[in-house]
């Protein structure tokens, strides 16, 4: 993700916050979007749905940990990172902060270059999550989601879409038995009717292509991934 798609949402009622902070962030190439107050908060987050809420907590008509409560209820922006900017630094104040769904705490007053060095370090979590939502890693086996693909050590596998569909699901838990019925549930779903031997089939395909160890079948029950070298 490019710095200019990043949007961070900053919340104070001290305009000449909203403006320093606003302009530090804008010269680092991040969208910035201002509120004045908790309930402010809410309406612009639910229309930017913002990457970062910077958001101070003394403030009139809804106070931050109330937003940040509220905010952390709405399923659009559940993944939303926020810290709290704020004068306050007491403790209670910080685990109040923390047990209403804050993923930071900054106390002001803050340099610029320290606060942007904050926020850079917050926004990393995005990239991380990111990486980790499109590609696994288990073993000496990598699960490219994003391109459909993959690489099983320098080798590049090449999977039609139901065999990583079917691959992708098994290695969402190495170990664990999936039953019959939750295969054809989770890869068919309500496209067509399809039966057990159909799973039998593109278990057949991906142990030629990857690896049969990799592949155990429990009798009357379903089909588990494993590790090679896990049950040897």
């Amino acid at each position: 993700m490019n710095t200019s798609d990043i949007k961070i949402l900053l919340v104070d009622d001290e305009p000449d916050i909203l403006e320093i902070v606003g302009y530090n962030l804008k010269s680092e190439g991040y969208q910035v979007f201002t509120a004045n107050n908790g309930a402010e908060a809410l309406k612009t987050a639910k229309k930017v749905l913002p990457h970062l809420i910077l958001l101070d907590i003394m403030m009139p008509e809804m106070d931050g940990i109330e937003a940040c409560e509220k905010i952390r209820n709405i399923k659009a922006l559940e993944d939303v990172l926020i810290s709290f900017l704020t004068a306050r630094g007491e403790d209670y104040s910080q685990v109040a902060g923390f047990d209403a769904g804050a993923d930071d705490y900054i106390t002001k007053p803050v340099k610029p270059k320290v606060l942007v060095s904050k926020v850079k370090s917050l926004l990393r979590r995005l990239k991380t999550e990111e990486k980790a939502e499109s590609t696994t890693q288990i073993g000496d086996i990598l699960i490219n989601r994003d391109e459909y693909v993959v690489f099983k050590g320098e080798e590049r596998i090449a999977l039609p879409r139901k065999e990583f569909e079917l691959f992708s699901l098994l290695t969402s838990k190495p170990g664990k038995v999936f039953k019959r019925e939750v295969i054809l549930d989770s890869v068919w779903g309500n496209e067509v009717v399809v039966g057990g031997r159909t799973i039998d089939v593109h278990i057949r395909k991906l142990r030629e292509k990857i690896g049969d160890d990799y592949f155990k079948t429990v009798k009357g029950v379903g089909y588990k991934f494993v590790l090679e070298d896990t049950e040897k």
